[in-house]
């Protein structure tokens, strides 16, 4: 026989309404090639962070800024 399934509807307290203060600090040297190898390797982990915040120094938000308007087009 065939098992039963059953559903349920989401909990007002879901687990996405919790957001998690940050905890550890990483360097940027440590982190972007384990994202970019991810990200390159389509692992669907990675989709599961895509809308979360990155805290970054101001220094190097101004640099990424500036990068973003003048980058050459691809």
């Amino acid at each position: 026989m065939a098992p039963h399934l059953r559903v349920f509807k989401e909990s007002a307290d879901s687990d996405k309404d919790i957001i998690q203060a940050p905890t550890v600090r990483v360097r940027l040297s440590d982190l972007l090639p384990l994202i970019a190898a991810a990200q390159r390797k389509n692992f669907t982990w990675v989709q599961d962070f895509m809308e979360d915040e990155v805290a970054v120094t101001a220094d190097l938000y101004e640099v990424l800024r500036s990068f973003r308007t003048f980058r050459p087009a691809s």
